[in-house]
């Protein structure tokens, strides 16, 4: 059987899908409760997309709390972490 902690916190980490024949720029946002991807807004920088991503993954998870994005991850996308 398996064990949920609820205690615990987890980040989030989001990275660059680049643009396929048949699909266009992508981020995905994801950590161990789940994922979610969405397509790039060229209308918004690359900070702001990743936020994008990071913000529509913590609303599907119905989180709340005070999250901060922090440095590029492996420079493909970038990590969020929850204040306590």
């Amino acid at each position: 059987m398996a064990v949920i902690h609820t205690g615990y916190r987890q980040a989030i980490s989001t990275h660059y899908i680049g643009p396929t024949n048949f699909r266009g720029s992508r981020v995905k946002a994801q950590c161990e409760a789940g994922q979610i991807t969405i397509e790039w807004d060229n209308a918004l920088n690359v900070t702001n997309n990743h936020a994008a991503a990071a913000t529509k993954l913590i609303d599907k998870l119905k989180w709340d709390g005070i999250w901060h994005m922090g440095s590029p991850n492996r420079g493909r996308g970038f990590v969020f972490v929850l204040e306590e």
